[in-house]
């Protein structure tokens, strides 16, 4: 969940299958009853006809936190942070990068690094198609050592330059789950 409309709907489904929620936030929801098991699979039915999944295993809930993480910094703290991603994420989940690094690669397919690549990539074309930040402001806020390194990373994931991207005018934005 990355927005507020993702928690208030499973917010809804949770209320839906008759549980009462204290709490939904990213990657967690918790509720007053204490087992749950009659109305699990009817939650899970109507959560995935949302895109959502339920997470009921520590990789999967590892993950997920590591994924929060990573979305909260490229939208949200952009260039507050002060440490690396690893540090970051250690600091943050209490764990080993190698081990949360070996165990993303393995569950996603690709690289915590090439993961937040992709998530700023997405925020930059968010902010070129708005039109109210130059390129040299982007790079800064994204936390970018310069313009030429974000334009750089910028064509190789997506196959145009930063500015003939946003001549283009055409939507290439893709959701946040797809990344």
């Amino acid at each position: 969940m990355v927005c507020s409309r993702c928690k208030m709907a499973v917010k809804a489904e949770l209320e839906n299958v008759g549980l009462h929620p204290v709490s939904v936030e990213l990657g967690e929801a918790v509720v007053l009853e204490s087992n749950i098991k009659n109305v699990i699979q009817d939650l899970q039915l109507n959560l995935e006809s949302l895109g959502f999944s339920l997470m009921d295993d520590k990789k999967s809930k590892t993950i997920d936190k590591i994924k929060n993480l990573i979305i909260d910094i490229v939208q949200n703290k952009n260039n507050q942070i002060k440490t690396n991603l690893s540090d970051y994420l250690t600091e943050h989940l209490f764990q080993d990068y190698g081990s949360l690094s070996k165990l993303f690669s393995e569950v996603e397919g690709i690289t915590i690094e090439k993961y937040c690549i992709n998530q700023k990539i997405e925020k930059v074309k968010e902010l070129l198609m708005y039109d109210e930040m130059t390129l040299n402001e982007i790079a800064f806020l994204l936390n970018y050592s310069s313009v030429g390194h974000l334009s750089n990373q910028f064509k190789k994931v997506t196959g145009f330059s930063p500015s003939y991207f946003k001549q283009l005018k055409e939507k290439k934005r893709k959701q946040i789950e797809d990344l």
